[in-house]
């Protein structure tokens, strides 16, 4: 989409906004408590509802056309147009630059369309804005593996355990990247 089409669209985007109500679904509180929530979860099936409430709050952070971009840079992704997706993530980045969620999609995008230098800058961009992104620490985790860099994979591993220690497979995970990184047994 170019910037005229991005024009037009923000213009269409906000008079429909103006006639929205706001939703407190991305009340930087709410997530807040879901943050904490998940730091105390009581087993991997609890962490896994609350990462998915986290992430969806993420993803409506920004006004209704960043959420709208986000959207379509999903859709895209899902249906393997990566570069594209990599685009509609872009033009949200530059409506929003302050909204995380925008650059660890962007992020995992690039990692699927091949470029990992960007993705890992994308990735974080999204920590610099949000440091208890969970979900950008896996991601980095996931770039190291495929690298083959298991202490950078081990570390970024367990910043995911800090953030969500019951994370759905994190301790079996946590193990095996340290048996790689430092070679020892847990």
């Amino acid at each position: 989409m170019g910037r005229r089409g991005l024009a037009l669209l923000v213009g269409c985007l906000t008079a429909v906004a103006a006639t929205m109500p706001a939703h407190a679904a991305t009340d930087k509180q709410a997530i807040d408590r879901l943050l904490e929530a998940l730091k105390a979860a009581p087993d991997e099936r609890a962490a896994a509802l609350l990462e998915e409430q986290i992430e969806q709050a993420w993803l409506q952070a920004g006004s209704p056309a960043v959420t709208l971009l986000m959207s379509q840079g999903l859709r895209l992704q899902q249906a393997g147009q990566n570069d594209n997706a990599v685009e509609s993530f872009s033009d949200a980045i530059i409506l929003a630059p302050e909204v995380a969620e925008a650059w660890r999609r962007r992020g995992i995008a690039r990692y699927h369309a091949g470029d990992l230098t960007g993705a890992v800058q994308d990735l974080q961009e999204t920590l610099k804005r949000e440091p208890r992104d969970f979900a950008a620490f896996r991601s980095l985790a996931d770039i190291a593996t495929a690298r083959e860099d298991w202490k950078s994979a081990y570390a970024a591993w367990q910043k995911v355990m800090e953030l969500d220690p019951k994370t759905p497979g994190g301790e079996a995970r946590l193990r095996d990247l340290k048996r790689k990184a430092v070679g020892e047994e847990t």
